[in-house]
């Protein structure tokens, strides 16, 4: 059997639920009837001790009616004091008081009724009773939690070693050994004063013996409990825990750990987030929280990945009220019950409206009934194979659909209209982007013909863990052993958290003057190639290739596909000015005038109504810097590719 299974129908494990199953008052009534018989033998210990032979006679003709009375009596302070009702599993030096105090009621008992009765009891044996009772009652009580985490464990409980052993290091290996299946082996600390020392009954050690320990240890997860770590030092870290052939799992902060209520289950798999080390955009900030504070916010697509962000995100601006414009019902459907649960929805509006963001009327009808102030178009099709293959929805949804919002917030009066765009929509090589281009420059188009509306657009690169992204297909793929496909070694994209996303579009909405193409200072690109690398070395996991041809998992390459570049650009041209904040920058780019962008809209209307996508293709390489309609290609399977971000 795996993991040491013994293949029978009975276990440890069997027996370790079957004590923990049973009624309180029977673990209660069975702690008292131990102690009390504790109380017997130690008394009788004592006397042995004391007269240095064992003649049971003597004992009993000296101090007969002791050994009735004191058991009795023993029994009482038991339950007068509570000691019977410590649970075992929760057992630590919290409780050793109590069970001093009951060892010195003892005492003091064994001498009372000696003097009463008259008895010749040596003085010092209740002296010798209070100390072997208190150490008899502390011994079986750890030995009886050392059986039932054997019990529970039956061989079977991975050991761990926990990186921090601080206050939440050494709390997180006491709840480790009450229960999971985890084993705390050692513990690592960066403090030089606690190195040697044994803490929790745990060694603390140096970082530099941590893969020795592993290998030592057999230790198959690295667990980070220090949640005050600042986000420089948690970022170097994590940087170097990802490195190790282990699973690698995090505390959240003291914040995130009280919501939960638990130790262990706060515990969070190390992420690609992580080793970013983005920090996101507070909402709270002046700037965002004027902006949506008090008036009527829409936002398009509010149920997918970077639109139900946005969502939580405004909500704590404390707007008036809260539209949520979603084509699917599902997704509408979840992202209304997610919010109406959180305490800042108690003082705002909640509207969820079903609807496409192509349909004119009904975009009309939302911004009169709701007097929308400020609308966030999110509503996108995005996944880069997909618009591929399906060009004139692309094109109807990614570009009519933001035309069609974008002219009824213009028509309606809305104050501040926001466009959530892309990376890819800088010299496009696919359909996808060559679209959120054109999107883009219909916008900033309008913007020149309207006075009450202030336009702006937003673009940024790959958002981590969004839908359809590649990080939900590498665990995937990792999960089931593989191999991990990317198209190339070479590819290399900018990422950026969903937090952090979302509250770039919210600050770019603050500082909106007309027409502008905010970026966000992104830092370095990361090769795609590395990023699997890394994610499944966080699994505990190896790659295997031609160097380590015994390892877990292999990272395949199957090329290319159609509409994909290997590097992401974030500016048409080099042309930026700053802004309030640092990593949020102004683009400044030129666009086709107004009568030539109607030729391009009437053109792409009647392709879209014709289903003619090679004329899409067309319309969009006339008008749209960098794109070209590509050569007819072989496209891969959809099962055999990685999803583009």
């Amino acid at each position: 059997m795996p993991n040491g299974g013994t293949g029978t129908g009975w276990s440890g494990r069997n027996m370790h639920q079957l004590l923990t199953e049973l009624p309180r008052w029977v673990k209660t009534s069975l702690f008292v009837a131990i102690d009390t018989a504790l109380v017997f033998g130690c008394l009788f210990a004592a006397f042995w001790l004391r007269m240095g032979a064992y003649d049971p006679d003597l004992y009993f003709r000296w101090s007969g009616p002791l050994f009735l009375i004191l058991p009795l009596i023993g029994s009482g302070l038991f339950i007068a004091t509570g000691m019977h009702r410590i649970k075992l599993s929760t057992f630590e030096a919290g409780s050793i008081p109590r069970i001093a105090w009951v060892a010195c009621g003892l005492v003091l008992m064994a001498f009372t009724v000696s003097y009463l009765i008259g008895l010749r009891t040596p003085r010092s044996v209740p002296m010798i009773l209070g100390l072997l009772f208190f150490l008899s009652a502390i011994g079986i009580r750890v030995g009886g939690l050392k059986l039932m985490s054997t019990l529970r464990a039956d061989g079977r409980r991975d050991p761990v070693v926990i990186y921090g052993a601080g206050v939440a290091g050494v709390q997180l290996a006491s709840a480790l050994r009450r229960g999971g299946d985890m084993r705390p082996v050692a513990l690592i600390d960066d403090n030089p004063g606690l190195h040697g020392l044994v803490v929790a009954g745990l060694t603390v050690h140096a970082p530099g013996d941590l893969e020795s320990l592993i290998r030592t240890k057999s230790a198959v997860q690295v667990l980070l409990a220090i949640p005050s770590l600042g986000a420089e030092r948690r970022l170097e870290l994590c940087q170097q825990l990802a490195d190790l052939p282990v699973e690698v799992k995090v505390l959240p902060s003291f914040a995130d750990m009280i919501a939960t209520g638990s130790l262990v289950e706060s515990l969070q798999t190390l992420s690609p987030d992580d080793l970013l080390g983005r920090n996101a955009i507070d909402p709270g900030t002046p700037e965002v929280a004027n902006t949506y504070r008090g008036r009527s916010v829409l936002v398009t697509g509010a149920g997918g990945s970077i639109g139900s962000e946005l969502c939580r995100q405004i909500l704590k601006c404390k707007p008036h009220r809260l539209v949520l414009f979603e084509l699917s019902e599902f997704a509408l459907y979840a992202i209304e019950r997610e919010l109406k649960l959180l305490p800042e929805a108690a003082s705002v509006e909640i509207a969820p409206r079903l609807g496409s963001v192509c349909d004119r009327s009904r975009m009309d009808l939302l911004i009169e009934d709701f007097g929308i102030e400020v609308m966030v178009h999110a509503a996108a099709y995005k996944h880069v194979p997909m618009v591929e293959d399906n060009p004139t929805e692309g094109a109807r949804n990614n570009v009519i659909g933001t035309l069609t919002a974008a002219r009824a917030a213009r028509d309606g009066g809305v104050g501040r209209f926001i466009l959530v765009s892309t990376d890819k929509a800088v010299r496009p090589t696919s359909v996808m982007g060559a679209t959120k281009r054109l999107a883009e420059i219909a916008v900033q188009d309008l913007q020149t013909r309207a006075t009450g509306t202030k336009f702006a657009i937003v673009r940024f690169g790959n958002v981590l863990g969004s839908s359809g992204s590649v990080i939900p297909l590498f665990k995937e793929q990792i999960q089931s052993g593989g191999p991990v496909t990317l198209t190339d070694a070479r590819v290399t994209r900018y990422f950026m958290t969903i937090s952090e996303a979302a509250g770039l579009v919210l600050l770019a909405g603050a500082y909106a003057t007309g027409g502008d193409v905010f970026v966000l200072d992104m830092g370095e690109p990361v090769r795609i190639h590395d990023l699997a690398t890394r994610m499944i070395q966080m699994s505990g996991k190896s790659v295997r290739n031609a160097e380590t041809p015994g390892g877990d998992i292999e990272i395949r390459e199957i090329g290319l596909r159609p509409g994909e570049k290997l590097y992401e650009e974030l500016l048409i041209d080099n042309t930026m000015l700053p802004t309030p904040h640092g990593k949020i920058l102004r683009a400044q780019e030129d666009c086709p005038g107004e009568l030539e962008l109607r030729r391009v809209m009437a053109a792409m209307e009647r392709e879209i109504a014709a289903g003619d996508g090679d004329g899409v293709r067309a319309t969009l390489a006339a008008v749209v810097t960098g794109y070209q309609v590509p050569e007819p290609l072989v496209v891969q399977p959809a099962s055999s590719t990685s999803p583009a971000e």
